[in-house]
């Protein structure tokens, strides 16, 4: 039994989470599962964030510009190289958080395979807090962020859901009806879905999912393989232009910022 991972279970008992470390491992409901799985084609992963920064920034030479400073950042930003805490948890729900200290020097996973710079660095205090809470059929996930007031930032989520392998999945968003074809031609950039706030999975062979947001508004789906896809609510969607990372380009911090997003099993 590996220690690290925490179990919630619904009060109706048929829906169970798994988090190891505050990664989102797995959501069963009526044995159904729903998060792809580590060791499979496709991620090494199955959940992650993106913060403060979305995309890469290598066209920016890893730098971006806010007004305490040049900060260095990589892909998708700092906070996934950071470790959560536990901070408490139940039957049916679990919070941790990650502190960063203005201006540490973080080791950069991406060095030297995939980034020329070993160390990053952000010149704010931040506080990121990951809750989850289970209620029968529907995940919650709530995302706090305590910073100071005017610090800039982007927000997005990166979960990682378990197809059938078929390659027919669909996806409904609104009016339009998105395929993963559609999803594959668009490649590493992530096919953006924008101005909204909920998107239905198509399933094969298993219930359908809806997915409610709050905060971001936005979505980017990504995938190379038919096994699963990625459903990434993002704060904005940077893979249009060859925009500089500056704050003028970002959210600024409200002292607190609250996000949400929700899985229901239909």
């Amino acid at each position: 039994m590996n220690e690290n991972i925490i179990s919630l279970i619904s009060d109706d008992k048929k829906s169970i989470v798994k988090i190891e470390k505050g990664e989102l491992i797995s959501f069963k409901v009526d044995e159904h599962e729903f998060i792809h799985q580590k060791g499979n084609k496709g991620w090494r992963k199955s959940d992650d964030e993106m913060f403060p920064v979305i995309g890469p920034l290598d066209k920016n030479n890893f730098r971006m510009h806010t007004k305490n400073g040049d900060a260095i950042q990589d892909q998708h930003g700092l906070l996934r190289e950071l470790d959560y805490s536990l901070i408490s948890s139940d039957e049916n729900s679990v919070k941790f958080k990650k502190k960063y200290t203005k201006n540490t020097k973080i080791k950069n996973s991406k060095f030297p395979a995939k980034s020329t710079e070993e160390l990053l660095f952000w010149p704010f205090n931040f506080t990121f807090e990951k809750n989850f809470s289970l209620k029968n059929n529907v995940l919650n996930i709530d995302f706090i962020i305590l910073s100071e007031i005017g610090m800039p930032f982007m927000l997005g989520y990166h979960p990682a859901f378990l197809l059938s392998d078929t390659g027919k999945e669909t996806l409904v968003s609104g009016d339009q009806k998105i395929t993963l074809h559609d999803i594959y031609k668009v490649g590493h950039n992530a096919f953006p879905v924008l101005n909204i706030d909920t998107i239905i999975l198509k399933n094969i062979e298993k219930p359908n999912l809806e997915i409610t947001t709050k905060g971001f508004n936005n979505f980017m789906l990504w995938t190379e393989v038919d096994n699963m896809l990625c459903i990434e609510p993002i704060s904005q969607y940077t893979s249009y232009t060859d925009q500089k990372f500056s704050e003028e380009n970002m959210r600024l911090s409200e002292g607190k910022n609250h996000f949400s997003f929700k899985v229901k099993v239909l």
